[in-house]
Order: C-alpha cells, then structure tokens, then sequence
C-alpha cells in the first residue's frame, strides 16, 4: 500500500491542514488577542507542531518513492528558508518547541505584570 493510500496518514494530513487554516485565520490577530486566545493559539501551534513532527518521523521511516518525494521536498523547503542540507529536522522541531514555550512564559509574565 502506498504510503498516503494509509487511513492513518491521510487522516494525520487532513488534521494539519485544518489546524494550518485554523492557525492562520486568526495569526494576524495574535497581537490584539486577551491571553486566554493567545494560550489558546500557542495550544494550537504546539498540537500543529507534534503532527508535523509525527508526518515527518513517519515519511522519514517509509521506504514508499511518494513519502520519499515529500521529504525531499519538506528538505528542499527548508534549505530555501536558509537552513543547512545536513539539518536535523528534529532540532528543528525541538526549537520551535522551546520557542512556543517561551512565549507561553512571556504571556504568563506579561500578565502578571500588569
């Protein structure tokens, strides 16, 4: 079976896609956002970031030409954003991580000196 022929991944991809237009309807609002909306799209983020990190570990595993073709992709994506081709995507995704915790913390900070 080929690799985006799974339930499983087609359903993985459907989900980020979602969350991908969820997260960029209301990205230009993040600024103007109470912190409950500001927490919740760092939620979203986060949840968008493990699915991504998840599609990535899988494409990574498969032997499939298709799962292959998007990694290359995602790689060749990453090396137009500036990034080195010897690049672990996992560091990548760990940053961000830290990143997303870091303006939580922020937010958290904000609020609190107010």
């Amino acid at each position: 079976m080929s690799f985006f022929n799974s339930e499983i991944v087609r359903a993985e991809m459907t989900e980020i896609s979602e969350l991908q237009e969820e997260i960029y309807e209301s990205i230009f609002r993040f600024p103007s956002m109470d912190r409950e909306d500001k927490i919740g799209h760092l939620n979203l983020l986060e949840n968008l970031l493990k699915k991504q990190q998840v599609l990535y570990t899988r494409l990574s595993l498969s032997d499939d030409p298709e799962a292959k073709n998007m990694k290359k992709k995602i790689m060749d994506s990453a090396l137009v954003m500036g990034l080195n081709p010897d690049t672990d995507m996992n560091v990548i995704f760990n940053n961000m991580s830290k990143i997303l915790e870091a303006m939580r913390t922020n937010i958290d900070k904000r609020e609190s000196d107010v």
